[in-house]
């Protein structure tokens, strides 16, 4: 990991090279070079009256560099991974289990070239990045590209533009993304400042799922029998389940610290299906940032978080020397089976001492975390997140929605059929506004936009319910069934929009965590019930909510979010809990271009994989 202010050796002179600190490691990527090593620099040791003077002249040098160019290779393929006792071949990207890690400065640009060497279809998403008037790098299955195929490649093209934080990336066709996933950290330009106190080192700790068999299989059963696809079989933290595991204590993760350091937890969820309590025993976290977003800092003992989110924390090791578990595990919002099993890492003090009879460790000290169905504790620390200060957010609003959101049953013809093993011989469902949404088959619905081809989708998505009923109440069973249809919604460039998520009872209340690709958007409220269109908007924080870019409802209530629709092209909107967005919890968004060739979609690259 390079440290949280990264030396590009172009902007050191050679006046003022000596002088930097043997403490900063200095991790760069080389223009027009296609390579993925890190180049590790180091210098002599500072003098602690310089170091001011040091930083001016790294601050004035920064405003004259130029943005750097990234070229990476990731070859998706099949390799041998090793976990519950069981080797099993997983996807993976360049043979690692979690992918790379990649690290970019704001401003800088990727270039990645994805080379397809496994035996299913594969896409990339750079989940929380803007793409600004580019959907082609966007990467969701169908929806901005056709698929890449087995034994083909797709160069993905993209620049970081004013943003910083913790993102991450992941496979988005089918279940890929189980095992192929990776951090993105984005460092602020240089010489511009943190919005905190930023510690010398910094660790992701990625939360993923572990399904004892192929994910693909998992999910090739349950859109066989229309059930729910069986839950995980573990968590992991970076790859790895952790002590209380079969076969796994060997392989946990462990992090050792200096008394008295800070350090930087940048905790991406990864996993497929599950929100995720996460602690570190006897230590105090501190909020920074959330999707790449500053926050207000606030401290607390654990967090919630959702799939497809970042959470940053600084973690001061301020306790007695010795060993501390960090755990996580699930917070469960529905009434539906759950992987009830918990994962570890182990934050270890350097000066810990070890066990005097055999010279190891002491068992480490375990975190208390909220239990699995404490939606007051996962509701309480979601609304604790603020702006640092006070932010733009559209006032006066264009596009009024209202979006339902939640699971649904189709009745089956012949209920005894294998096809049919969903509640009374039904096959699950999810929808928005009633509509399940449809993938096409025959072109990706960017593709067919830009081209001019009729017949992919139609623009009629209705912008609130069919039928208006009671959401959180006694839902008729005629309602419970939703219509299969490609339908975006047009939004003209721009726009200012409100979104209402709301949640319903058919089947089950539960948090969706709903992300929307290409923007993110401000958190302006959220209550339980239904919402109340008259007194709710009341209570709206229009000051400094947080910004997102993946938000879930409170189970059995709503959520609301605004935007600016500046980014023109096809912009998925789903739920982040997979097995939801298999069943149809998604729709699509067409911004339309605005004027001149600022405000439009860029051409897509001559590479762009055709289905």
């Amino acid at each position: 990991m390079s440290s949280p202010f990264p030396l590009h050796p172009t902007s050191i002179n050679r006046w003022s090279s000596w002088a930097i600190s043997n403490t900063f490691k200095i991790s760069h990527t080389t223009k027009a070079k296609k390579a993925m090593g890190t180049h590790n620099l180091t210098v002599k040791q500072l003098y602690c009256c310089l170091l001011p003077c040091i930083f001016v002249i790294i601050s004035f040098q920064a405003s004259l560099s130029e943005a750097e160019t990234h070229y990476h290779e990731f070859v998706i393929q099949a390799k041998p991974v090793r976990r519950l006792c069981r080797t099993r071949n997983t996807i993976t990207v360049n043979g690692l289990f979690p992918g790379p890690t990649l690290e970019v400065r704001d401003g800088d640009t990727l270039v990645i070239k994805a080379i397809n060497n496994a035996r299913y279809n594969a896409t990339l998403h750079w989940h929380g990045v803007r793409q600004l008037r580019n959907p082609w790098a966007d990467g969701p299955d169908r929806v901005t590209q056709c698929p890449i195929q087995p034994g083909r490649s797709y160069t993905y093209r993209f620049t970081i533009e004013n943003q910083a934080g913790t993102l991450w990336w992941h496979a988005h066709s089918r279940w890929l993304r189980a095992t192929v996933y990776g951090a993105l950290i984005i460092h602020p330009k240089l010489g511009s400042p943190f919005s905190f106190p930023m510690p010398m080192r910094e660790i992701p700790i990625l939360l993923g799922e572990w399904w004892d068999r192929n994910p693909m299989d998992v999910l090739r059963l349950a859109d066989f029998t229309g059930a729910a696809p069986n839950v995980s079989d573990a968590y992991t933290i970076n790859g790895q389940p952790g002590d209380l595991y079969r076969c796994s204590k060997q392989e946990t993760v462990r992090f050792p610290v200096d008394p008295g350091e800070t350090i930087l937890l940048r905790v991406i969820n990864s996993a497929m299906n599950q929100e995720l309590f996460f602690a570190v025993a006897n230590h105090r976290l501190t909020v920074v940032a959330v999707d790449a977003d500053c926050t207000m800092p606030f401290e607390t003992s654990f967090i919630m978080i959702a799939p497809g989110q970042t959470t940053d924390v600084l973690l001061t090791a301020d306790q007695t020397p010795g060993h501390y578990y960090m755990a996580a595990h699930a917070y469960n919002s529905a009434n539906a089976p759950f992987d009830n099993t918990t994962t570890t890492a182990i934050l270890e003090y350097k000066s810990a001492p070890c066990n005097a009879n055999n010279g190891k460790s002491s068992t480490p000290i375990f975190p208390q975390l909220p239990g699995f169905n404490d939606t007051n504790s996962a509701v309480a620390f979601t609304s604790s997140l603020r702006s640092p200060s006070k932010v733009n957010v559209p006032l006066q609003i264009d596009e009024n929605l209202f979006f339902t959101v939640g699971l649904g049953l189709i009745n089956c013809t012949n209920p005894n059929s294998p096809r049919c093993q969903g509640p009374n011989g039904t096959r699950f469902a999810a929808s928005i506004n009633n509509v399940s949404f449809v993938l096409p088959t025959r072109n990706s619905l960017m593709q067919a936009y830009y081209q001019g081809q009729p017949g992919v989708f139609t623009t009629d998505f209705p912008p609130v319910p069919p039928v208006k009923f009671d959401y959180t109440g006694n839902v008729s069973r005629g309602l419970w069934q939703p219509v299969k249809a490609t339908k975006l919604y047009k939004l003209k460039f721009g726009a200012k929009v409100q979104i209402v998520f709301q949640d319903t009872s058919i089947v089950t209340v539960e948090d969706h965590p709903m992300h929307l690709h290409g923007h993110h958007f401000a958190v302006v409220g959220s209550g339980f019930g239904n919402f109340n269109p008259q007194t709710d908007p009341a209570k709206f924080n229009l000051i400094n909510p947080p910004y997102r870019n993946t938000i879930g409802n409170p189970p059995g209530g709503w959520v609301a979010i605004r935007f600016v629709a500046d980014n023109p092209g096809i912009w998925l909107l789903h739920c982040h809990l997979d097995s939801h967005l298999n069943w149809g919890l998604a729709m699509a968004f067409l911004v339309e271009n605005g004027v001149g060739k600022l405000q439009s979609v860029q051409p897509p690259p001559l590479d762009l994989p055709q289905c």
